[in-house]
């Protein structure tokens, strides 16, 4: 395999080494930020209690109000059953009166529903906040553990990208404008190696002529199907 390739492949298990060093860092900001959101989804939740047990404290506030209207109303004309003096008259107001008295009820029954109700979500809301409290606290200690942890990977990816740049500069600009390029395009694997005609990379046959070509070692090749850089490199094989 000739210079360049080996400089190409060389290359290429650095920027792999530094691929895995940020996937790593990913995964540790990943989790921290599923934390966080969960933390808002929470918060959203107790929001939302509140918002509802405000709503009903209102209705029942309401609800009491229309009561102590229809109890005056039942009050008022009860009061006015000693002045008439006709049997129709007195039919007419205990009507009015029993359906005041009726409406009272219904009232008083919603209001109850409503407390019952509203008992359940304050329950629901303080657990909520008690939650809420105790993830808080868990999430500063990830974030200062996620802190840590990158802290740690970014150093040893500066070593990495210092050696990589060093290698980068062994290679013609054109040579690594063109490498840069396939790495962004075929996930990271820009320079693959070629088993018994089988590109590595996209394991579609390539063209015998090309092949023999290629085991000479002392040319760069493309893959005509998806045009990666090619290397042979025979596996090594395992000691009986």
């Amino acid at each position: 395999m000739n210079e360049l390739l080996t400089q190409l492949v060389d290359l290429q298990a650095i920027d792999l080494e530094i691929d895995q060093i940020d996937n790593a860092i990913k995964a540790e900001q990943s989790g921290l930020d599923e934390r966080i959101s969960a933390l808002a989804e929470r918060e959203a939740l107790i929001n939302s209690l509140k918002e509802q047990v405000t709503n009903q404290q209102k209705e029942t506030r309401t609800l009491e109000d229309e009561m102590a209207d229809k109890m005056d109303h039942v009050r008022e004309r009860q009061s006015k059953m000693m002045q008439v003096q006709t049997g129709r008259e007195q039919t007419a107001l205990l009507k009015e009166i029993e359906d005041a008295k009726r409406a009272a009820k219904e009232n008083e029954d919603k209001i109850v529903s409503l407390m019952e109700t509203i008992e359940t979500l304050s329950n629901q809301m303080e657990e909520e906040k008690n939650l809420l409290k105790g993830e808080k606290e868990l999430v500063a200690e990830e974030t200062e553990k996620v802190r840590s942890n990158i802290e740690g990977i970014n150093k040893g990816k500066k070593q990495k990208d210092n050696f990589r740049n060093g290698q980068a500069k062994q290679l013609k600009q054109s040579l690594l404008k063109k490498y840069d390029t396939l790495r962004q395009r075929r996930n990271g694997l820009a320079v693959v190696n070629v088993l018994d005609g089988v590109c590595q990379g996209c394991f579609m046959s390539i063209p015998p002529q090309k092949y023999n070509m290629l085991l000479k070692g002392d040319q760069l090749f493309d893959c005509p199907t998806c045009q990666r850089l090619m290397y042979h490199l025979a596996p090594v094989e395992e000691e009986a």
